[in-house]
């Protein structure tokens, strides 16, 4: 009915998805991002919410841009006394609805299609900063490439908040595995935990195992 209409429009806006015009809506963000939010969307819950477990009350954390990593932050409700510095605007509604978890957001050229802030002044800013679990994203990885992305900024990105940390957790879900974006971040030798799920191949697991890198597989 209309009512309904109306009343899951102002839901949608009011969480920021639509912006709404006289006798319409539109989507608020870019179509990149709705498609990327769209690919594989239980595995990526399942990995933030694994990804989440490792965080305690006190941690100062850094958490990249992109799909999975952002979704870590919805499930920090209930941990306590929580710094966050990120380039990612995907954040901003976490850092509104949970009162203990202070967020950073680094200035600098926003990108929509990533929904994130990159650039010289990003960078500045990050170094100033040192945590103790940096969460990535990637839009893929391999055993012989390391992690890559389409973005070149967002490589330099990803690069910093990483050698701010203590600990480097990448969150991605199988069908990462394989691809190889444009630019090479980092090898995998950087990465001290990985959360996947379990359609990640039974041998790259024990390849990476074998690295020294924890497989953590999310249900």
């Amino acid at each position: 009915s209309a009512v309904t209409v109306r009343t899951d429009l102002r839901s949608l806006a009011a969480k920021g998805m639509l912006l709404r015009t006289r006798g319409s809506a539109v989507v608020a963000y870019h179509p990149l991002l709705l498609e990327k939010q769209a690919s594989n969307p239980t595995a990526k819950e399942a990995i933030a919410k694994a990804a989440a477990t490792l965080v305690s009350d006190g941690d100062r954390l850094m958490i990249t841009n992109g799909t999975t990593s952002a979704l870590i932050a919805r499930y920090l409700l209930g941990k306590r006394d929580l710094q966050v510095v990120t380039s990612s605007t995907l954040l901003i509604p976490y850092a509104r609805t949970n009162t203990n978890m202070s967020m950073t957001i680094v200035g600098g050229e926003f990108r929509p299609s990533a929904e994130a802030l990159v650039g010289p002044n990003a960078i500045r800013q990050l170094q100033e900063y040192h945590v103790a679990i940096a969460f990535t994203g990637t839009d893929g990885f391999t055993l012989e490439h390391g992690l890559t992305t389409h973005l070149v900024e967002n490589a330099e990105i990803v690069r910093k908040m990483c050698a701010q940390a203590v600990k480097k957790v990448l969150v991605a879900d199988s069908s990462k595995y394989g691809k190889q974006g444009f630019v090479r971040i980092f090898p995998m030798s950087e990465i001290d935990v990985l959360i996947t799920d379990k359609a990640l191949p039974a041998e790259a697991v024990q390849r990476l195992t074998d690295m020294g890198i924890q497989v953590m597989i999310a249900d």
